[in-house]
């Protein structure tokens, strides 16, 4: 049984409904149970800037499938909601990403392949992952940095 927490967001048409949409199709998946959201918060967009604000959020759940598995779960999902790749980092009607992913003793997965990267490569430096994370995960630590001390850190930059 793996735990994974997802990071979700939308900028496109009707933004809560494809997240809670998404929200309620995982939730049914049967091999996915205990799926929790954070708040959604309207947020800036980060790297290509010129694009509506976005809704973020994250999601946590346990899952029998694998990391690889649990992304083609995801991507079904944001295919399902008329994702298209057209500018890298550009507006979306559903982004969904794996930032963590822990195995049944507890322990952080570490995935580098070619079309997965746990813990997600960004995250440690993007708020909007960030502070809905610290929702679900208020004693995260990551390199010896607590989660709170780096929302801090982020805040002052």
């Amino acid at each position: 049984m793996y735990t994974y927490y997802i990071s979700v967001g939308s900028n496109i048409g009707d933004k809560r409904g494809y997240i809670n949409s998404a929200f309620h199709l995982l939730q049914g998946h049967e091999a996915v149970s205990e799926v929790i959201s954070s708040s959604l918060i309207e947020t800036e967009p980060w790297g290509y800037t010129d694009q509506a604000l976005f809704i973020n959020g994250m999601w946590s759940c346990k899952s029998t499938l694998n990391p690889h598995e649990m992304l083609s779960v995801l991507q079904s999902l944001e295919q399902g909601a008329g994702r298209e790749r057209l500018i890298h980092w550009g507006p979306r009607t559903l982004d969904l990403d794996i930032i963590l992913a822990f195995d049944e003793a507890g322990s952080m997965i570490s995935i580098c392949a070619e079309t997965l990267t746990i813990p997600h490569p960004y995250f440690w430096d993007r708020t909007f992952v960030l502070e809905p994370l610290h929702e679900l995960l208020p004693t995260f630590t990551y390199k010896g940095i607590s989660i709170s001390e780096r929302l801090a850190t982020l805040s002052l930059a």
